[in-house]
């Protein structure tokens, strides 16, 4: 029989990355979420850098709902650029779509802006937003994932990217309504629900 403190030291050396895989269809809501600010900063403040250079003011999608992807090029979950995508080109006349690439989860997105652009347009026929990479954690995490993941500036949502293609979605006034983990596509049947 192995000892209990046995089975301890092994759960908790179990990677971060590895315990996101069974994780990945986690779905967090403003319904089911202690409200910290009343009075949150709206989404439509905020500006991000785009992957050609431009600088892209978010109130450019008011009256819109928002989906915000953080993206990788030589990840498993990177097919679902193909799924985004046709979303995308179904709904674009009331949703959004904007990927924000991000190098954080074992190195893969390893690219410079002009590299992830091509390969985006090349595989998947992006042609939703997409940004200049970025940090969606820690020490230099941008502007918008700051947004996405501070209470204080989003009301009620702390839940950071466990892994490549997480999700938050924003309602048409700037607000955060939803946290959705990797697993999740457009098809998912909380998604389809949250964005009704």
């Amino acid at each position: 029989m192995i000892h209990p403190k046995v089975i301890l030291a092994i759960l908790l050396s179990v990677p971060a990355w590895f315990i996101s895989c069974f994780n990945s269809n986690k779905v967090n809501s403003q319904s089911n979420a202690i409200m910290v600010n009343s009075d949150p900063v709206s989404f439509h403040s905020l500006k991000a850098l785009s992957i050609d250079g431009d600088t892209i003011s978010m109130d450019q999608y008011k009256g819109k709902k928002i989906i915000v992807l953080n993206t990788a090029s030589k990840c498993g979950y990177t097919p679902q650029y193909a799924d985004w995508q046709a979303y995308y080109e179904k709904n674009k006349d009331k949703v959004v779509v904007l990927g924000f690439p991000c190098n954080q989860f074992m190195s893969q997105e390893p690219g410079n802006a002009e590299e992830i652009g091509a390969f985006c347009q090349k595989n998947y026929g992006v042609t939703f937003q997409m940004f200049d990479k970025v940090d969606v954690k820690g020490d230099n995490q941008s502007a918008v994932y700051k947004y996405l993941t501070n209470p204080e500036q989003n009301g009620w949502n702390s839940d950071v990217p466990s892994w490549n293609f997480c999700k938050y979605l924003i309602d048409e006034n700037g607000k955060l309504t939803h946290f959705f983990a990797s697993g999740i596509t457009p098809e998912s049947p909380e998604f389809a629900a949250a964005v009704k």
